[in-house]
């Protein structure tokens, strides 16, 4: 069995941090996901490794802090983090991108699709994100797929920032959109700084169609826009299973597509293409 490095590794604790985004999704809110609950769900699956995402805490340094100390356990799997970080403003932005080097933060993200279209036309964002890409880390951009054009103005505005478009462009998959989401897709996977995350779509499908009948189709798309190589894969959980699947199903999904790539494609978007983004290793 391929080994998968989960690039989007979603933990929840609310006994310790507020959520506030939480209050309008009822299937998550006012729950824990923990990293006992994570590891209990990809028993035998094949995880090898994971990467803490950022959940948007209100407080998300301290929740950096938080993940820095679970992290520090290496039963726990977890080989890095990808931070929250605020680029519209200066105000102790590189004194954070300091701390990160000490809590094993691999990138950092800001979450762009709950903000104005404008947040990340600034030139103070744009410089923050290239400030990122000078450390060597990637910028993880979750947009909607109406707002794709603007990931493509941030990619160029910030051509030496490794930029990963998360959640497959987050397709309007229950709507049926998919003639603007795939130019979009195309658009932005044209720019070389850019690598697709193949995470999020059973987020986005009609409640109880998260199956692998219908997402295969606009994963496959991504794949095919961006090429094996510029792909890496993410859970997305506990988000992924808001419209009734599970994060087995979503690992079963993942499996079946994969087996219709070559040994090389598939190892590239199970973990090195991963490895190779957050600059982390998988244990021998």
């Amino acid at each position: 069995m391929i080994p998968l490095l989960d690039t989007h590794q979603h933990l929840v604790y609310p006994d310790q941090q507020t959520y506030a985004w939480m209050e309008t999704a009822p299937a998550l809110r006012g729950r824990p996901f923990t990293l006992g609950d994570y590891r209990a769900l990809v028993a035998g699956a094949g995880v090898a490794g994971t990467i803490f995402m950022e959940v948007d805490a209100v407080d998300y340094r301290g929740e950096a802090r938080m993940i820095a100390r679970l992290a520090g356990d290496p039963a726990s799997r977890i080989l890095g983090q990808i931070a929250s970080c605020r680029p519209e403003t200066d105000a102790g932005f590189e004194a954070w991108l300091d701390e990160g080097a000490s809590l094993g933060v691999v990138g950092y993200r800001r979450i762009l699709h709950e903000t104005s279209d404008d947040v990340s036309r600034s030139e103070t964002f744009r410089a923050n994100v290239r400030a990122i890409g000078t450390r060597d880390l990637p910028f993880d951009m979750c947009f909607l797929a109406r707002q794709l054009p603007i990931a493509v103005e941030l990619a160029r505005a910030c051509p030496d920032t490794r930029l990963v478009m998360d959640h497959c462009g987050v397709p309007d998959i229950a709507g049926g959109a998919w003639d603007s989401w795939r130019a979009g897709v195309r658009a932005l996977a044209a720019e070389p700084n850019v690598v697709a995350k193949l995470s999020g779509v059973f987020a986005y499908v009609a409640p109880g169609e998260a199956s692998l009948a219908t997402v295969r189709p606009w994963v496959e798309e991504v794949i095919a826009a961006f090429g094996p190589d510029r792909c890496l894969w993410g859970s997305d959980w506990p988000v992924c299973t808001v419209k009734g699947g599970t994060l087995p199903d979503w690992l079963a999904a993942f499996r079946s597509i994969l087996a219709g790539y070559s040994a090389a494609e598939q190892a590239a978007m199970a973990h090195a293409t991963a490895e190779a983004v957050y600059r982390v290793r998988l244990p021998a």
